[in-house]
């Protein structure tokens, strides 16, 4: 059974397992009705998004044909001096442009002389980075939600009838995909114990 052959993965491998993923524990899903699958848990970026969305060529018009304009506005969007934007904030004593429920609280922010010649580097960066956000999402079919669905799926490997190989094939599919996770301080429920060979109630 597919069930087996997991098992019998983990438990000949457990501690080099344990030494490529050591911050995070390693699960074995045993639900009735559940399909054997590998998993891991990614909290990945816009910039992972639109990386994965240009090199997967996502990014198409309804001929199929590349769309370059949503291409440009994706590594455009990469450019993005973050640290500028976060400095230049704050340039304005008293004011935060990114204050929750702002745009109801004082609408008209930006026709204030003071704020705005503060804010007038921070006000034209966060204007192109919106400009290019509203490029990048304005594909057909729900281009960018589809993506980041596609890249949700790459967190997972189906293991139906699978054996060991495909198993073996599959983790290290996904320890190469979250490699870079590796220091993650999981947050583990209640419910939920961790997998280790000799476990009493497996």
């Amino acid at each position: 059974m597919c069930f087996d052959s997991l098992r019998d993965y983990y438990r000949k491998n457990y501690e080099e397992l344990k030494m490529l993923n050591s911050a995070m524990p390693i699960f074995l899903r045993t639900t009735e009705n559940a399909m054997p699958a590998v998993t891991t848990e990614l909290d990945f970026t816009t910039e992972d998004l639109l990386k994965f969305m240009i090199q997967t060529r996502k990014f198409k018009n309804e001929n199929g044909t590349v769309a370059d304009d949503r291409v440009e506005a994706a590594k455009a969007y990469l450019k993005v001096d973050w640290a500028t934007i976060r400095e230049e904030r704050w340039s304005s004593p008293g004011f935060d442009p990114e204050e929750p429920f702002l745009s109801e609280k004082r609408p008209d922010w930006r026709t204030d002389p003071k704020i705005a010649k503060d804010l007038e580097l921070y006000i034209k960066l966060k204007d192109a980075v919106d400009e290019q956000l509203e490029v990048i999402k304005s594909g057909p079919s729900d281009e960018y939600t589809r993506a980041e669905n596609a890249l949700l799926m790459c967190q997972r490997v189906d293991l139906w009838c699978a054996g060991e190989k495909e198993v073996e094939a599959a983790v290290q599919h996904l320890y190469m995909l979250g490699r870079r996770f590796n220091d993650l301080a999981p947050d583990t429920p209640n419910y939920i114990t961790e997998f280790y060979p000799g476990a009493s109630d497996l």
